[in-house]
C-alpha cells in the first residue's frame, strides 16, 4: 500500500481517541485522511461495534466506501458499507458505514444512544453544512447525556480550529497533518475591459489547453454557466477533446463516469460546480481554472423565500480548488480575478444563511424548543429561527409551546423537509390511493431532478393538476398566489411573482408557486401549478366566505370598507376576490380598524417618528447592539414587522394616519418592554450625565455611538472617560471651546489631558482669556463660568 502523509499521525490519533472521547484532526488535501483513518480505527474497535463516517455528498459517500472496500479486497457491503437516502449497502459484517450527514440525524432521533456504534467521524467539516452542524450538536448532547464512551472525531482540511476547540473543549487533542501534493503554479487572468465572463472563461481555457498537458477542471457557479461555456467551447475545440459537465443534479452514473478515466488518448475539460472542490479526486487533472465564484442559497427570513446568490469564493475554497491540480503530479491553476483581490478566510456556515425549518423540526423531535439548549459552533440566527418556528406552527406541525403537534409527530416518519413530510403524511391519510404515489413522485423531482422543466409542474410530472395542486397546497400554503394582471401575481407571503405572459399559467386566477428566484418584487417563477377554487376551499373552507374588510385608501385619505374572500394562514392574509360594500368603518370591529392602520403604515415603509423620539430610539438601538435580548431591535423593518406587538394597543379609537403621526411613538415602544427594562434604561443609557462642573449634559444617541458634547473646562479633574451600559461603552467626548465649538474629539480623556490639552491650551487661551486654562487640568476646579465669575463664587460667604 502506497505511503501517505496521514500514516505518520495514525498512531498518535489512535492513542488520543483511546484517552479522550473527542479529537480534532486537521489534515491538508492529499493527506489520505478520508480513507486511511477510518480503517485504522477499526483495529481498536471491539467486535460487534462499528464506526460511522459522515460525508457531505452522496457521490463522495459511495466513492469513499468503494475505495476502502477495494483496499480490503472486498465488495462494498462487507466490512465497509454505505447508506444514502433511498439506498443501503450494509450487512451484518459491516463495521464501517459511510453515510451522508443527514442520515446521522435520523439515526440519533430513532435511538440517541446509537447502540453498536463505537464512534462518529465528521469528514470535510470545513464545508459547514447545516446537516453537519446539527449532527455534531445532537451527537455532543447524546455523548454528554447517554454515551460518554462514544468517540467523536472531527476531520477537515481547512478549519477555524479555535472555534471548534471552544465547542469541543480546550482539552480536546488537536492533531495536524501536512498534505501530499505536487507543486501548483498559479496564474491570475483578469477579464479584459468589457469582456463577458463567458468570453474570459473560454479565452483562458484555450490558453491553458495549449500551454500544458493533462485534463482541465473548470470551477463555475452553477449549471447555467456550465451549459453556456460548454456550448461556447464546442465551437472552438479540436475533435480529440471532450467537454464534460459535473454537478450535483446529474444522475449518479454520469457523475461516476466523469470520476473515472477510461480513455487516456483523449483530453478532457470538466466543467464543475463546487462539487469537485473536496471529497473527490478527478483523475487526470493537471490544470484548474477557477472562475472565483460560487452560488449559495441564502434564506430571507422576512419573505420566507430562499434566494440564490452568486458571490466571490472564500480563500479556503480557492486553496482547495487550486489543490485539485496537484493531486497526481505538478499542475497549474488559473485564477480569473486580480492577484490583489482580498478574499474572506472561510466559507460562511450554512446555518447562518439557510431555511431553518428542518432544523427547528428536528430539534422539536429531540425535545429542544430553544437553540440555547444545545452547543453550537455557530448558533442559529434568531430571525431565521423565529420565521422557521412560525412556519411550522402555520403548517400545524408545531404547537405554540414548541412541542410537536399530533400531525407533526406522525409526519416525522418521512425523511424530507417538514413541508414535504407534511404533504406525504396527509397524502397517506387522504384515502385516495393515487395521492401517495404522486406525492412520492413529486418529492423525488423536488429533491433529485430540478433540471430544465416546464413552468407548469403538471406538464413536467404528467400529473392531474388538481391532485398535484392539492398536494402542493399541503406543502406550500404560503406560496399561494393570486393574479393581479396577466402574468403578475401576489403571494400570500407578501411578495410579487411573475410568469411569462405566453405561458398558460399567466392567465390563471390562482397558482401555487413551488420554485422562484427569491426576489422580494417581481420574482421569477420557475415552477408552479394552477390552483382550482374547489381544491383551495376543501383545505381552507373559509376561503368560500365573503368577509367585510377595511383598508386605508391613500387617494381619499380615508378608511374604506369592502367585502373580500380571503386566505388566512397565521398572521398573513391574501385577498382572493373583492367587491364594494355599503358598510361604514364604524360598523366593523375595532381590531380590524387597527389592523388596517398597521397595514397602511407597512405599505408606506416608514414610521412618522417625531424628532424628539430619535434620542430614545438611539438609546434602545445601543442597548440592543451591546446587550441583545431582551432589548428589541429598532431597525425600521423590525419595528414595522412587530407593529401588532407594540403599537396596536395605542390605536384604539383612531381612524386616520395623521392621528397615528401625533402619537408619542417612542414612548409606545418603551411601554411595550417589560417593567425591568423600562426601569433600567435610564441606568444603562441615561439621557443626561453629570459632569465634574455639576452640569447635567445631554448624551447624543443619534449617531453610530453615543456622544457627550461638553465644554472643556467642565471636565477639569475627570481623568477617566465616562462609560455607560454597565461600563461596556465609552462615550465619544466632543470637548468644546467656550464658544461651544469642537476643539478635540476623544475616547481617551486621560490621554488628552496628558498630551493634546497643552496644544489646545496654547491655541485657545489667547482667544478666550476670561476662561481658565490651568497648568494642571486634573487638579483644577471644573466650571462652566469665566475666571471672574468663578472668583466671585469663591468669595461669596457661606450661608
Amino acid at each position: 500500500m502506497t505511503a501517505l502523509p496521514i500514516d505518520e499521525v495514525i498512531a498518535p490519533l489512535r492513542q488520543s481517541l483511546a484517552d479522550h472521547n473527542r479529537c480534532l484532526l486537521v489534515a491538508q488535501p492529499g493527506a489520505g485522511k478520508t480513507t486511511r483513518v477510518p480503517l485504522a480505527l477499526l483495529e481498536d474497535t471491539a467486535p460487534g461495534q462499528r464506526w460511522l463516517l459522515l460525508e457531505p455528498r452522496r457521490v463522495a459517500t459511495r466513492l469513499a466506501a468503494s475505495y476502502m472496500a477495494s483496499q480490503l479486497g472486498e465488495q462494498v457491503g462487507q466490512t465497509v458499507g454505505y447508506r444514502v437516502r433511498g439506498e443501503s449497502r450494509v450487512s451484518s459484517q459491516t463495521r464501517l458505514e459511510v453515510l451522508t450527514q443527514g442520515i446521522l440525524t435520523r439515526m440519533l432521533q430513532d435511538d440517541p444512544s446509537l447502540p453498536g456504534v463505537a464512534g462518529l467521524i465528521f469528514d470535510e467539516f470545513h464545508e459547514r453544512s447545516l446537516d453537519a452542524d446539527l449532527g455534531l450538536a445532537l451527537a455532543l448532547d447524546a455523548q454528554q447525556a447517554l454515551r460518554e464512551d462514544l468517540k467523536l472525531l472531527v476531520m477537515s482540511a481547512t478549519l477555524d480550529t479555535q472555534a471548534l476547540l471552544s465547542l469541543l473543549g480546550a482539552e480536546t487533542p488537536l492533531i495536524e497533518c501536512p498534505g501530499r501534493s505536487w507543486p501548483v503554479t498559479t496564474f491570475y487572468r483578469s477579464a479584459a475591459r468589457q469582456e463577458t465572463d463567458q468570453a474570459q472563461q473560454s479565452r483562458v481555457v484555450l490558453e491553458a489547453l495549449n500551454a500544458h498537458s493533462g485534463d482541465l477542471l473548470v470551477f463555475l457557479p452553477g449549471q447555467g454557466e456550465i451549459r453556456r461555456l460548454q456550448q461556447s467551447l464546442a465551437q472552438s475545440l479540436r475533435s480529440d477533446v471532450d467537454v464534460l459537465p459535473l454537478h450535483g443534479q446529474m444522475p449518479l452514473a454520469q457523475q461516476q463516469a466523469v470520476l473515472r478515466r477510461d480513455d487516456d488518448s483523449r483530453r478532457r475539460i470538466i466543467l464543475t460546480t463546487a462539487l469537485a472542490e473536496s471529497s473527490v479526486t478527478v483523475p487526470g487533472v493537471r490544470i484548474v481554472i477557477d472562475g472565483g465564484r460560487e452560488r449559495v442559497a441564502v434564506y430571507q427570513p422576512r419573505t420566507g423565500l430562499t434566494r440564490l446568490e452568486t458571490r466571490r469564493v472564500n480563500q479556503a475554497s480557492a486553496d482547495q480548488r487550486r489543490g485539485r491540480a496537484g493531486r497526481e503530479a505538478a499542475g497549474f491553476c488559473y485564477r480569473l480575478w486580480p492577484e490583489d483581490t482580498v478574499l474572506n478566510a472561510h466559507r460562511q456556515a450554512e446555518i447562518q444563511q439557510a431555511d431553518l425549518a428542518g432544523l427547528v423540526y428536528e430539534l422539536a423531535r429531540w425535545g429542544v424548543h430553544e437553540p440555547e439548549a444545545l452547543s453550537w459552533i455557530t448558533p442559529p440566527p434568531a430571525p431565521a429561527w423565529q420565521t422557521a418556528r412560525q412556519l411550522l406552527i402555520d403548517l400545524n406541525l408545531l404547537q405554540s409551546d414548541g412541542q410537536l403537534s399530533p400531525l407533526g409527530r406522525r409526519s416525522a416518519r418521512w425523511p424530507s423537509h417538514p413541508r414535504l413530510a407534511r404533504m406525504q403524511q396527509l397524502a397517506a391519510e387522504s384515502g385516495n390511493p393515487a395521492l401517495p404515489e404522486l406525492a412520492a413522485k413529486l418529492v423525488n423531482w423536488l429533491e433529485e431532478n430540478r433540471s430544465d422543466a416546464h413552468i407548469d409542474l403538471s406538464i413536467t410530472l404528467k400529473a392531474d393538476h388538481a391532485q398535484l395542486a392539492a398536494l402542493l397546497l399541503a406543502a406550500y400554503p404560503d406560496r399561494v398566489a393570486c393574479q393581479q394582471s396577466d402574468g403578475q401575481f401576489k403571494l400570500l407571503s407578501g411578495g410579487q411573482a411573475r410568469v411569462p405572459a405566453d405561458n398558460r399559467l399567466a392567465k390563471a386566477a390562482l397558482i401555487i408557486v413551488v420554485e422562484l428566484d427569491g426576489q422580494a418584487a417581481a420574482a421569477r417563477v420557475f415552477s408552479a401549478v394552477e390552483l382550482p377554487d374547489s381544491v383551495l376551499a376543501k383545505q381552507y373552507p373559509d376561503t368560500d366566505k365573503w368577509q367585510p374588510q377595511t383598508f386605508w385608501d391613500d387617494a381619499t385619505q380615508k378608511m374604506m370598507v369592502e367585502v373580500q374572500r380571503l386566505l388566512t394562514i397565521g398572521t398573513r392574509q391574501l385577498t382572493l376576490a373583492r367587491r364594494t360594500s355599503q358598510l361604514s368603518p364604524r360598523d366593523l370591529p375595532e381590531s380590524q380598524l387597527q389592523q388596517a392602520l398597521i397595514e397602511a403604515l407597512r405599505k408606506r415603509g416608514t414610521l412618522p417618528w417625531p424628532d424628539q423620539d430619535q434620542q430614545l430610539l438611539g438609546r434602545l438601538r445601543l442597548l440592543n447592539k451591546v446587550l441583545g435580548a431582551p432589548w428589541p431591535s429598532v431597525e425600521d423593518q423590525d419595528l414595522l414587522d412587530s407593529l401588532e406587538t407594540w403599537l396596536a394597543p395605542h390605536l384604539k379609537g383612531l381612524h386616520r394616519l395623521d392621528q397615528v403621526a401625533r402619537l408619542p411613538l417612542a414612548q409606545c415602544l418603551l411601554q411595550s418592554l417589560d417593567w425591568q427594562c423600562q426601569q433600567r434604561i435610564e441606568q444603562l443609557a441615561p439621557a443626561h450625565i453629570k459632569v465634574p462642573s455639576g452640569s447635567y449634559i445631554r448624551i447624543d444617541y443619534s449617531g453610530d455611538e453615543p456622544v457627550l458634547a461638553v465644554k472643556l473646562q467642565e471636565m477639569f479633574g475627570q481623568s477617566e472617560t465616562p462609560r455607560i451600559v454597565d461600563g461596556k461603552v465609552p462615550l465619544l467626548i466632543h470637548l468644546l471651546s467656550p464658544a461651544r465649538r469642537p476643539v478635540q474629539i476623544t475616547r481617551d480623556l486621560a490621554g488628552f489631558w496628558a498630551n493634546s490639552y497643552f496644544a489646545v491650551r496654547k491655541d485657545l487661551r489667547g482667544r478666550y482669556p476670561k476662561h481658565p486654562w490651568p497648568d494642571n487640568p486634573l487638579q483644577a476646579q471644573a466650571t462652566a463660568r469665566t475666571k471672574a465669575a468663578l472668583k466671585r463664587s469663591d468669595a461669596d460667604p457661606v450661608p
